[in-house]
């Protein structure tokens, strides 16, 4: 599969956990333009779907159109409750990631995604893509190829050095197995590690006979030279990129030399950290703009500098059909109007150690404060080789005396915010937690591009993907 034509103009982003979810995908890309759903931890997701009743029945309908039936029988008998989950009741949380897990644990995996990209496909032709994050290492495998036998048309990786990932799409196209290298910290000299997944765990031999399509791959980068290498290096073909500068929301590249803070302790960028442009048209694939270019000039800009578009988050993490719940919806957009909202590029508080956007709104630094650490969700777990040969698995957003008993320094947990737990928070899946009477709290990110959202959200309130869309390519 090569990449839709004529090449879309704008590129629905892949925020958050699930903010890029089916609905909003699906309304975009009956847009023509290209719709992206978020991968990230969408197994985890899925099942609080389902614990939460399924309403509509949408989740089961696409459930059903899995090729392995007894795969979804599976889950839904394990995770399905009809009459949903009573209030303050905590979900049942799947078993955290590791290097090696079970089949059933991948078969949930590759379902979630299979059913997200599936729903997003449903009712039209438009271009569907998939948005993962390279450094959320140990998902990927099943979820590309879950997404693959929906049919997705393009997968967006950035957060990393995708340069494996080509080459298993080549692998699961034809329904081979498929291995990244798996990055541990303290590993010896010469000394490496895999995950690795084989599609003949989740569907069976008749399933496997039709080829799968290809989908397009799309890399998220942060220098011209990260995607010339790309484009020279990948074990596959790349076609096209995202290029991100330190404006777009969630996750940023840090700062090239040395890391200097300003008043508000937010990272500096500088010359070094704006892409040449002249650099990214030699490479002679196409490219988006991402970051700060929500608006009809963001589009003529990137147009008039050689991109085949922009890619924007933003705008649409605030419409009507996102995956963000409607309070908070209501709640930033308020603070956005009267001016008390503040957007914060937190260089602690991702346990990635990337630099990462969090909106700030009134009264929400008490609740982080009084927040009880706890990891049960994982997917930011970083895995280590101990001195006896064993692989742990340690965060620093887990429990202060549970990091350093695993070989962790204290400095490295001071700031740090739980992600998994905040960001289903933000989507209405907050994790009950009984024993203190509360619940996860939201953690809200957004690109610059919040600060100017006022005249949109004032203009058309509740406004749409349709609305953005026309706003944009005006």
């Amino acid at each position: 599969m090569t990449l839709p034509s004529p090449l879309p103009r704008v590129i629905q982003g892949g925020m958050g956990v699930a903010v890029s979810d089916w609905r909003l995908a699906n309304a975009v890309a009956r847009l023509g333009q290209l719709g992206i759903v978020s991968g990230s931890m969408l197994d985890t997701v899925f099942v609080r779907r389902l614990q939460d009743g399924d309403a509509g029945g949408h989740v089961r309908r696409a459930v059903a159109a899995f090729p392995a039936p007894e795969v979804g029988e599976e889950v839904l008998r394990r995770y399905f409750n009809s009459h949903g989950r009573a209030a303050s009741t905590p979900y049942k949380n799947l078993p955290m990631y590791k290097q090696r897990v079970s089949d059933a644990r991948q078969r949930v995996t590759v379902l979630a995604n299979f059913v997200e990209v599936w729903l997003a496909k449903e009712g039209h032709a438009g271009p569907v893509g998939l948005n993962l994050l390279t450094k959320v290492q140990m998902p990927n495998l099943a979820s590309l190829y879950g997404a693959m036998l929906a049919g997705v048309d393009v997968v967006i990786m950035g957060a990393g050095i995708p340069r494996e990932i080509p080459g298993v799409l080549d692998a699961f196209a034809e329904h081979l197995p498929a291995q990244l290298k798996f990055d541990i910290e303290g590993l010896q000299r010469g000394e490496a590690e895999y995950l690795t997944f084989d599609p003949s765990s989740c569907v069976s031999p008749h399933v496997r006979q039709r080829s799968l399509k290809r989908p397009a791959f799309i890399a998220v980068v942060s220098a011209s030279s990260l995607a010339a290498t790309l484009a020279r290096k990948a074990n596959g073909r790349v076609d096209g990129f995202v290029v991100e500068s330190p404006t777009a929301g969630g996750h940023n590249a840090p700062p090239r030399g040395e890391l200097q803070l300003n008043a508000r302790g937010e990272p500096v960028y500088g010359e070094r950290d704006v892409v040449d442009l002249a650099k990214m048209r030699e490479i002679g694939l196409p490219f988006w703009l991402a970051g700060g270019v929500g608006s009809p000039a963001g589009l003529t800009t990137g147009l008039s500098e050689g991109a085949a578009g922009i890619q924007v988050g933003t705008l649409f993490a605030y419409c009507r059909e996102s995956g963000l719940a409607a309070d908070i919806k209501a709640r930033v957009l308020a603070a956005v109007a009267d001016g008390t909202v503040s957007l914060r590029t937190d260089p602690r508080a991702s346990p990635t150690g990337y630099p990462f956007k969090v909106v700030e709104l009134p009264g929400d630094i008490d609740h982080v404060v009084a927040r009880r650490r706890i990891c049960d969700l994982g997917y930011l777990r970083v895995p280590i080789r101990t001195a006896d040969g064993r692989t742990i698995y340690r965060c620093s957003a887990e429990p202060v005396d549970a990091y350093i008993a695993k070989g962790g320094d204290f400095a490295d947990t001071i700031g740090r915010r739980c992600l998994c737990n905040g960001l289903t928070a933000n989507i209405g899946q907050a994790q009950s937690r009984p024993e203190t009477n509360t619940e996860e709290i939201p953690l809200v990110t957004s690109g610059d591009d919040l600060l100017s959202l006022a005249a949109l959200a004032s203009t058309i309130p509740g406004y749409t993907a349709e609305h953005v869309v026309r706003y944009l390519c005006q």
